[in-house]
């Protein structure tokens, strides 16, 4: 055996070791108790895999350098980054994802061998990763809000075009020419398609089904991670690739269920982007304010009280008094529990990462399933910076865009408190009922401040 086929042996070895220990970093991210220990292993992992390759790469001061300032750009958004803007960086992780198989993908198109399988493989490659990151951009200026073109808009509509025609043109370049892509002009153009193909991709996507989107891009960059592997015959990126696709196709399933919508009609159809529903709020009456002294008192003799969380509690920081607010209601004899919505928020597990963040027990929280069935017994259910997940229109309202959506019933409690800074409607643009209903009582301000006070009646 060779000194440099001993190198390789080595490297396989610790290539496999490092796919172990990232599989269980991932099951361990499925409790909450293990989730950080389990980020670590993964993290870790990732690391022993880009180190051991040092040893294969000609220049490997480069490939250092670029670890390192890697580390140093992660660490410092990572630090910086607020909990409400988590989303966003999750969309730009995915969007970097992308960017990297598909500079792999391009670096490999001129050392592609004449074999049509290879051939398939660097173009499939450069087109998920492309479309991943351009996607990506486009939902986090979505997520961000900086982002508001009009799905019925002729920007949007030409994009939308550009995107269907670079899924034809790769069809075309990888099966029809396989041999003749060798042209760089022709290589370009599918380039530049892939990019403003991905923009098209997520632009007519409504913000409401932006947690959906999240998890399908977050498949697409594992994808194109594992076909990158192919192309470069490294066993941890097919491995970990594979994984993050297959847990991130299988999130996106499930988050379609959240809503009760086909992936399809989801990518393709999208929300109403008007905010218009089937019925106004001036048609629907009048809403009740209430005080924050009103509120306590009917807290204060609550028996069971349940807590619904939404972006407005992520927008206000909230989650530390909510837990302070939720540790004295069970002080004073009152069951506490959280209603978790698989949507609440704008990405997958938004709120569990919030609540987790304030120290809030795992057992504690439920999911729409476990608290419906006896909402009817709940004293108060308290809304906080929720829209969509609570919105009566899904079950009442066929004519409604969010109609069949399963959402956590809270207008089947005795009392409803909504804690909302206005009446605006929710990332949806649908209006709620809910605000006008005899049992809601609307609790206007900042969450923090209005849920901060709330603790101090408790505390005097």
């Amino acid at each position: 055996m060779t000194f440099l086929s001993e190198i390789s042996a080595i490297q396989n070895i610790v290539y496999i070791l490092s796919s172990i220990l990232f599989i269980t970093g991932i099951k361990m991210l499925g409790k909450e108790d293990t989730a950080v220990k389990g980020n670590f292993f993964s993290a870790l992992a990732m690391f022993i895999a880009v180190g051991i390759t040092i040893i294969d790469i000609v220049n490997p001061i480069v490939l250092l350098g670029g670890i390192i300032l890697g580390a140093i750009i992660g660490s410092v958004i990572a630090l910086k980054v607020k909990m409400t803007s988590i989303p966003e960086m999750v969309a730009l992780f995915n969007g970097f994802g992308g960017l990297a198989t598909f500079l792999i993908a391009w670096s490999e198109f001129n050392s592609t061998p004449d074999n049509l399988f290879q051939h398939i493989l660097v173009m499939t490659t450069l087109y998920i990763g492309g479309v991943t990151f351009t996607g990506s951009l486009i939902a986090y200026g979505k997520l961000a809000e900086k982002i508001k073109i009009a799905k019925t808009s002729i920007i949007t509509k030409v994009l939308t075009t550009i995107f269907y025609a670079s899924l034809a043109f790769l069809l075309y370049s990888a099966f029809v020419t396989p041999f003749l892509v060798v042209n760089f002009e022709f290589f370009t153009v599918l380039i530049v398609l892939t990019l403003i193909g991905g923009i098209g991709f997520v632009l007519p996507i409504g913000g409401g089904d932006m947690p959906v989107v999240i998890s399908l891009l977050n498949s697409f960059s594992g994808i194109a991670a594992a076909f990158a592997g192919l192309l470069l015959l490294n066993n941890v990126l097919i491995v970990a690739g594979s994984l993050v696709g297959a847990s991130g196709l299988i999130l996106t399933v499930i988050m379609s269920k959240a809503v009760n919508r086909s992936i399809s009609s989801i990518l393709f159809v999208g929300y109403a982007s008007s905010g218009s529903s089937s019925s106004s709020s001036e048609e629907q009456g009048e809403v009740s304010p209430i005080s924050v002294s009103d509120a306590y008192l009917i807290l204060e003799s609550a028996s069971s009280v349940l807590i619904i969380p939404g972006y407005g509690m992520a927008v206000a920081q909230a989650q530390h008094v909510v837990r302070e607010l939720g540790e004295l209601l069970e002080d004073n004899g009152t069951e506490v529990k959280y209603g978790i919505h698989p949507v609440a928020g704008r990405m997958p597990g938004h709120m569990n990462v919030l609540l987790a963040e304030a120290n809030v027990p795992y057992d504690v929280l439920a999911e729409p399933e476990d608290v419906n069935p006896t909402m009817d017994a709940v004293d108060v259910a308290v809304v906080i910076g929720a829209n969509d997940v609570v919105n009566p229109s899904a079950t009442e309202e066929p004519g409604s865009p969010i109609y069949g959506m399963p959402i956590i019933e809270v207008h089947n409690a005795k009392t409803v408190f909504v804690l909302k800074r206005s009446m605006s409607s929710g990332f949806a643009g649908v209006q709620n009922p809910l605000f006008f209903k005899q049992n809601t009582r609307m609790l206007f301000g900042d969450a923090k401040e209005s849920i901060g006070g709330l603790v101090s009646e408790f505390k005097e």
